[in-house]
């Protein structure tokens, strides 16, 4: 597609005082006999739903992708040969608002998009016979009618009402007589490109584990807090409306929802928009389940039904993700520890939407920082190879021309005066390096370096008088306190993540021969690395500015130490521990070090108290409370003003497969082999794919010994690390 023509079915677009129902269109065309090869392209800037001959082939929800239109219109290709017939052929499409039309914009601005506008399309059927080809392009021939969704927006909702279906509208004999012509329309300005992440699915179908009379409504748990919509099967009057109201938590026992309202400037619309999916019955069996938007929840309030009508066949939870293969994991004799690495796994999923978001109900926002503290165990547990290259395609995009990223992407502008800094700007060093380290893979350097590159030298430009940087976002979310009130400063965390950022790119550019680059960049870690020793670390103490857990173990974890320093800076790190009843009290760039660094200088059995213990703050309160999911923050258990599910504190299921089980992946071709036999566990093992073949470890009490037990491929190099001796 070169230059495709776009279609729309009217300039008018939604907005959340007047609604535009989502378009259907259509277009017939006839076949003498069938051709050898029939390849559709689709090109979508907003979101689609694609027919031929009344089947659905949409590769899967939320079709092409999320992201910003004026960077990037995604297109996607199918083989249309099974579909067709000789005669008349239809097909069909239905358009969503996606990004190019997003009136639940909030505070992101989304719906002050410049590109923003009613859903549009360009499809391209080429048809080969032998030598001959015939192309069918988006023309006047599409014709185009309202659908039965009056409402969608991706964060918000969406609203069906089912007396406006139109049987058959995709099959070819179909009466579109009074359909009206499809319009064309400028497109938005971004470039076309194929879609190469892997496709969001359902990858679980639940069943309520409980419904109750619930006011006015019935309440039903589904006994997780994940992601996706349900699939809504009633047979109800003419005219009745039935609501989902979906929400990750219980206040009182009592439905609540309060905690991903937070953003809404328009308060009168809240109980109307927060994450509700609504169906106007038909009289008849109807299905509804939600195209283009999805929701986190765990429970689903249901009202407008009557006592009859609340059976567990009304709502099945279609739990979505993108199609990431699992290729790591991890178990043990502990079903608490189990529960908690199986949330941190559901967490991961449910923020996997294309790419990692933030959370999936409230924001569902591709925050830059949360990616980057999560990319060393997503890449150990799911092959993201596809999906993280083709979002690096859209940071590449976003990067301004000075060289600075947003802290979110996709975004319009919002992110780069707030919300951003070196910590999150990480993002574009850390999912390259992860996918060289860990599979090898040289391209995702080179397709990235010119932006590493042009943001390392922007970032000089941030420095301050005395050569720190400190222009971002801090050690986010510390415990018990507001997100941004973290005790080690910000230069401190700024610094360090500029030198290790400049440390991978040094690594990852001499990797593909590109020295000059390399010199440089190991010039700006040495650099850096000299101005944190100087500027903020008492060097004869081993002490971090500010005299805090987060300092100390991000010091530890990142090398600003020497090693002669290394002692005593990590007798601080245990002080400050003590200080606090063997409690942490970092914020989520500081616990991303803090277990690791207590493991590397011998006390695994330290860290393993710390993150399984019953009290708060710990990951096993979390369990021991019934979450399913990983939080945002910890925060004291009456605090109901957090999201539920993150995946960006996540990162205790890389030090359960690294500390416990003991399979510490160096890179794709060494695998250290280094169990800790914490005394609360029987046995622990660990798997991971490696390009070459699967590694796992394995060990066991046999009385008062330890079975160890590892398998590797061949050419991966195996190094066993112990103090102790195994059978």
């Amino acid at each position: 597609m070169i230059h495709p023509t776009f279609l729309c079915a009217t300039q008018d677009y939604t907005t959340l005082e007047r609604h535009v129902s989502a378009p259907l269109l259509r277009r017939v065309f006839s076949l003498d006999t069938l051709p050898d090869a029939a390849k559709l392209t689709v090109a979508c800037p907003a979101l689609y739903g694609l027919f031929i001959n009344g089947h659905e082939i949409t590769k899967g929800a939320l079709a092409p992708y999320i992201s910003n239109p004026d960077d990037l219109i995604y297109t996607d290709t199918y083989n249309l040969l099974p579909y067709l017939r000789e005669g008349k052929n239809a097909l069909g499409l239905i358009l969503g608002n996606g990004m190019l039309n997003n009136p639940g914009g909030a505070v992101w601005k989304f719906e002050q998009s410049p590109c923003r506008t009613s859903p549009c399309v360009a499809v391209e059927l080429t048809l080969t016979n032998g030598e001959h080809t015939t192309v069918l392009s988006s023309d006047e021939g599409f014709r185009t009618h309202p659908s039965p969704i009056t409402f969608d927006d991706f964060r918000l909702g969406e609203f069906y009402d089912a007396r406006l279906e139109l049987t058959g509208w995709s099959e070819p004999d179909f009466d579109d007589s009074d359909w009206q012509k499809a319009i064309a329309t400028k497109s938005p300005r971004g470039e076309l490109v194929p879609c190469s992440a892997q496709p969001i699915g359902v990858i679980e179908e639940r069943k309520p584990v409980r419904i109750t009379p619930h006011g006015d409504g019935f309440l039903y748990d589904f006994g997780i807090n994940s992601a996706g919509v349900c699939r809504l099967s009633v047979k109800g009057e003419a005219g009745q409306i039935i609501e989902l109201h979906h929400g990750e938590i219980l206040k009182d026992g009592h439905f609540c929802n309060d905690n991903l309202r937070f953003y809404y400037d328009y308060s009168t619309y809240y109980d109307q928009y927060n994450q509700v999916a609504r169906l106007t019955c038909s009289g008849g069996e109807d299905i509804f389940v939600p195209r283009f938007t999805y929701f986190g929840f765990r429970y689903v309030l249901v009202e407008g039904i009557t006592k009859e009508q609340a059976t567990d066949s009304l709502l099945t939870y279609l739990v979505m993700s993108s199609d990431l293969p699992t290729i790591g994991g991890f178990a043990s004799s502990d079903e608490r520890v189990n529960a908690l690495f199986r949330a941190t796994v559901n967490s991961d999923r449910s923020n996997f939407y294309y790419f990692p978001t933030d959370c999936p109900h409230r924001e569902k926002n591709g925050w830059t920082g949360d990616a980057s503290m999560s990319a060393d165990h997503m890449t150990l547990l799911y092959e993201v190879d596809d999906s993280y290259e083709e979002w690096l395609r859209n940071i590449r995009k976003a990067q301004h021309d000075t060289g600075a990223l947003p802290g979110i992407i996709p975004t319009f502008g919002w992110g780069f005066h707030w919300g951003n800094g070196p910590a999150w700007d990480s993002v574009l060093f850390s999912l390259p390096y992860e996918l060289y380290r860990l599979r090898g893979n040289t391209r995702v350097i080179r397709d990235n370096a010119h932006a590493m590159l042009r943001y390392l030298s922007y970032i000089m430009t941030r420095r301050s008088e005395n050569g720190t940087v400190a222009v971002g976002l801090g050690d986010w979310v510390p415990v018990g306190k507001k997100s941004s009130a973290y005790d080690v400063p910000l230069a401190f965390t700024d610094s360090v993540m500029v030198m290790d950022m400049a440390r991978k790119a040094a690594e990852m550019f001499s990797a593909v021969d590109l020295s000059h680059e390399a010199a440089y960049a190991e010039g700006i870690f040495a650099d850096m690395r000299q101005t944190v020793r100087r500027e903020l670390v008492d060097t004869e103490a081993a002490l971090v500015q500010g005299n805090c857990q987060s300092g100390q173990a991000i010091g530890l974890y990142y090398g600003v130490f020497e090693p002669e320093e290394e002692t005593r800076a990590f007798a601080h790190l245990l002080s400050f521990l003590r200080e606090k009843n063997n409690n942490f009290d970092c914020g989520f760039l500081g616990l991303h070090c803090l277990f690791h660094v207590l493991t590397r200088f011998g006390e695994t059995e330290l860290a393993y108290h710390l993150i399984t213990k019953p009290d708060y703050p710990s990951y096993g309160h979390w369990i021991d409370l019934g979450f399913t999911s990983i939080p945002e923050q910890f925060m004291p258990d009456d605090c109901l003003k957090i999201s539920f599910n993150h995946h960006f504190l996540g990162d205790v299921s890389r030090w359960f497969m690294e500390a416990v089980a003991g399979l510490r992946v160096v890179d794709h071709h060494t695998v250290e082999i280094a169990p800790h036999p914490v005394a609360a566990l029987s046995y622990a093992e660990a798997w991971h794919d490696l390009p070459s073949g699967r590694v796992a470890v394995r060990w066991e009490r046999l009385g008062d010994q330890i079975k160890l037990t590892y398998t590797c491929p061949a050419d991966v190099t195996c190094r066993v690390q112990s103090e102790r001796s195994f059978l």
